[in-house]
Parts: C-alpha cells; structure tokens; sequence
C-alpha cells in the first residue's frame, strides 16, 4: 500500500517546516488543503503523526519514525528527477512573481524564444518563494528584500516608484501639490516594499493618509485601479510602462518626489549557472533590463 505522493509531500513539509501555513506556502496551497491531506494521510495509516498545541505542531514517536523513511524515499525521488531533468539540455523552468511576470517579463519573452528557439520555457508564477531543494526551478525572479543566504542575488534593476494616476483622475480631483494627496483616495499594493507611509515620510514630513481606498496584493492589481480612475497608486513606472506609454497612466508629479528602490532579484543556487540555459537567460535578462532603464 502506497499512500498519496501529495499526502506524503504535506506530511514531510509539515514536518520539516512545523508549521502548516509555511509548509502551504512552499507546496502552492492553501493551509486548509494542507491540512486536508494530513487528514488523509492519518486516516490511512490509522496513526496520529502530528500533536498540535499552542506552540504550534510536533511529530508524535510515531510520525517521528515514519518521516525518517518517507523522508529518505522522497529524497530518492527528488534526486532522481533532478537528475533526469537536469540531463535534459533545452528545457528551462523560470518562476516569477505575479505582477513582473504579467507586466515586464511577458511582453519580452517572444525575444528571448526567437534568439533560443531550441530552449523550451516553463513558467510559473506566485509570491511563494521557489524552494530550490525540490528541485522544480532553476531560477526564481523574485520580488522583496535579498535576505536569501546560500543563493546567488542578482537585483534586475533599479526601479522608480512614485505616484501614478489617469489623466483624467488628476484633472478631476486638481492635483497640483503633494498636499493635495491627503483628500484624494489612495490606491495601495500591500506587497510592495515601499508604502504610501514611506513615501509620506519622505516629502511630506508629519503628514499621512487617514485610510487606503483601495488595497491589492498585487501590483498589477494597483496599476489596474489606478488607470481606472480609482486613485492614486504609489506603483514603479517600470512595471507601469505599458499603460504609461499608451496615456491611461501618468506621473503625478516630477521625478523630484519620486523613491529608487532595487526589488527584483534574479535567484538561483550557484551549481545552476553551469546549465548552457540558465546562462543565456541570465545574459539574456541583463541585456533587457540595460535597454529597460535606457528608456
């Protein structure tokens, strides 16, 4: 009898993490999911594997002596397929947050498949950072602040945030001055590291909005809003260029009130830059991002 590979994947992450929320967050799925399969898997095996308390979750004798062999066997499999994938020289597996992924990566990428037509791009995208353990990615553009030890941290770019709205918004509303911020709504990306408080702080010492109109989790989500006519988004005109260019958004000031923040990064362990494909992105990536920032 052999159990669910997802039952067994949601035992080990749980086990490894101690928690189901961070063994969610690495498997792509909700901790209700997660804990479905625990479930599942307990039910099974007619054991309980886990003791929950207040001070989160530990492996029972029981689970504690399974997990040394499940753990052992899903290593066997992970090494196994790395190996196999690996051995495949024309497939890459690419994983991006959302929002660059959707707003700067995909209006370039046909670039990158006709100079390599011979590699195979796989993309996946979520603000899950990739566990490269799993041996599923070979890099991961992510988005945040570089604290990821043992990894080589590459920042893509410089970007400029700053105020954006439709035309139409600001004519509406007056804008003429940052003061005139505090009576207008405020569209905020909750992901992003720099916050309308932190750009208050900056250029107008002593003042902040009482409340955001609009919240998202993601920037595209905030650049969306905005175009809409629903406020003010403190968003990067990087990510904003498209909708910038064809007029729906634009500064709301001049570059004197704009912050410089480096957010994405290009990750990946240092064993995966000996993959001819992993090299031509990354060359490939620093070309695009050098003419991105000439513009």
């Amino acid at each position: 009898m052999i159990p669910p590979l997802s039952a067994l994947q949601a035992f080990e992450a749980i086990a490894r993490r101690k928690s189901f929320s961070l063994a969610a967050g690495e498997l792509h799925l909700t901790p209700s999911a997660v804990s479905h399969q625990l479930a599942k898997l307990e039910g099974l095996l007619g054991v309980r594997l886990f003791e929950r308390s207040a001070r989160g979750v530990e492996l029972t004798p029981a689970g504690q002596s399974y997990l040394q062999r499940v753990a052992n066997a899903l290593g066997a499999i992970n090494a196994a397929t790395e190996s196999l994938r690996h051995g495949m020289q024309d497939t890459l597996h690419l994983h991006c947050s959302p929002s660059f992924a959707s707003l700067w990566l995909m209006p370039r990428i046909s670039r990158f498949t006709r100079r390599h037509p011979d590699i195979a791009l796989s993309l996946s995208a979520s603000h899950a950072h990739s566990d490269f353990q799993l041996g599923l990615v070979d890099i991961d553009i992510r988005y945040g602040l570089p604290n990821w030890p043992n990894l080589e941290v590459e920042p893509v770019f410089a970007e400029k945030v700053m105020p954006l709205a439709s035309p139409e918004f600001i004519r509406t509303h007056a804008i003429h001055t940052a003061q005139d911020l505090l009576r207008v709504p405020l569209v905020q990306s909750m992901v992003n590291v720099a916050q309308w408080p932190d750009w208050f702080a900056r250029f107008l010492p002593g003042e902040r909005p009482e409340r955001m109109a609009l919240r998202f989790d993601r920037a595209m989500m905030s650049l969306d809003a905005a175009a809409r006519s629903l406020g003010v988004a403190l968003e990067s005109t990087t990510l904003g260029q498209a909708l910038i260019a064809t007029g729906r958004l634009q500064p709301v000031f001049g570059p004197e009130v704009e912050l410089e923040v480096q957010a994405h990064f290009l990750v990946y362990p240092g064993r995966h830059a000996a993959r001819p494909e992993v090299k031509r992105f990354l060359d490939w990536m620093r070309e695009e991002a050098l003419l991105a920032t000439r513009r």
